[in-house]
């Protein structure tokens, strides 16, 4: 079952040539998350292949233009090519008199309901769901307000063992009750226990998405056990001091948080664009944390059921 990150833009404030402003497509069974939305994302929604018709909310973290800028044109496009269904916004305050002036100049009266929903996290907490998805928000340590998203599946329901079904004739008006804890008694009055009748369901999984920030210490609780981190990576560890007086974190420092929180993969992004090339910024983050990757504009990156790293 589909669990995957496609990376929109992996840059930071100023884009390079094949290195766009920040925006990631989350992909599940059942729906589909945009997290960030810098300038161009409609297009490079295109290239990756990503329509948003199962996306039901956008989560911005922080009101920088290279977190946002691409929503006019993405909202205007959406109205012209037909959308219907609701849409939320979900960013730190504000967002909403940032870019309403610019809907109300098109003169275009939007067809489907658009919410702007203010949220500032104080703390590691539960923000929403959609789909088949929990939404989790924490604050991160930037110059302005700015919120880290955690996006984990909803646990599933255990799974009925079907040599079991067979061998035993379960009539399938039982197997709601079974999976819900009930033994199943056979015609002749046997009773099977509810735990000779189920196998658990995969654990669900999580990805992470924590740009733009400082190193501290906390974030690693607030993303323990994830399974793919995306943490910024500014800088190198050479520029420790600047990367922290921009609200930065080097790559160095994105491998510490990963290796604290027991993450099973690491991709780093937000990369200044005085780095032509990424490759230090990956064997800086091994050194501490094997499993990391240097982001890529248009790679996907799943999560399997077994296993971990699962880069495409």
């Amino acid at each position: 079952m589909r669990f995957e990150v496609s990376i929109l833009g992996s840059n930071g404030a100023v884009p390079l040539a094949g290195r766009h402003s920040s925006a990631h497509f989350l992909s599940s069974e059942a729906t589909d998350v945009l997290i960030d939305c810098g300038e161009g994302t409609q297009m490079r929604l295109q290239a990756a292949g990503h329509g948003l018709g199962r996306v039901e909310v956008i989560l911005i973290t922080h009101l920088h233009g290279d977190h946002f800028f691409g929503l006019p044109g993405l909202i205007t496009s959406l109205a012209l090519t037909g959308r219907t269904a609701p849409l939320r916004i979900v960013s730190p305050p504000g967002l909403r008199e940032k870019i309403a002036p610019l809907l109300e100049l098109d003169r275009w009266q939007l067809p489907f309901p658009l919410t702007f929903v203010p949220h500032a996290a104080r703390a590691y907490g539960l923000l929403t769901t959609t789909g088949d998805l929990e939404i989790f928000s924490f604050p991160l340590r930037h110059r302005i307000s700015t919120n880290g998203y955690l996006v984990r599946e909803r646990a599933r329901e255990p799974n009925i063992l079907k040599e079991q079904v067979r061998a035993l004739a379960i009539p399938w008006q039982e197997i709601a009750d079974i999976k819900a804890g009930a033994d199943y008694t056979t015609p002749d009055g046997r009773r099977v226990p509810n735990a000779e009748l189920l196998a658990p369901a995969s654990p669900p999984r999580s990805y992470a998405y924590c740009s733009d920030t400082v190193y501290f210490p906390e974030l690693a609780s607030y993303v323990r056990g994830v399974d793919l981190l995306y943490h910024e990576a500014t800088f190198l560890h050479d520029m420790a001091e600047e990367a922290r007086e921009k609200g930065h974190s080097t790559a160095h420092e994105a491998a510490v948080t990963a290796r604290a929180a027991g993450a099973g993969t690491l991709i780093l992004g937000h990369f200044s664009s005085r780095y032509p090339q990424v490759n230090d910024h990956e064997a800086e983050a091994r050194a501490i944390f094997p499993q990391s990757y240097a982001a890529r504009d248009l790679y996907r990156y799943g999560v399997p059921h077994v296993g971990r790293d699962a880069q495409k």
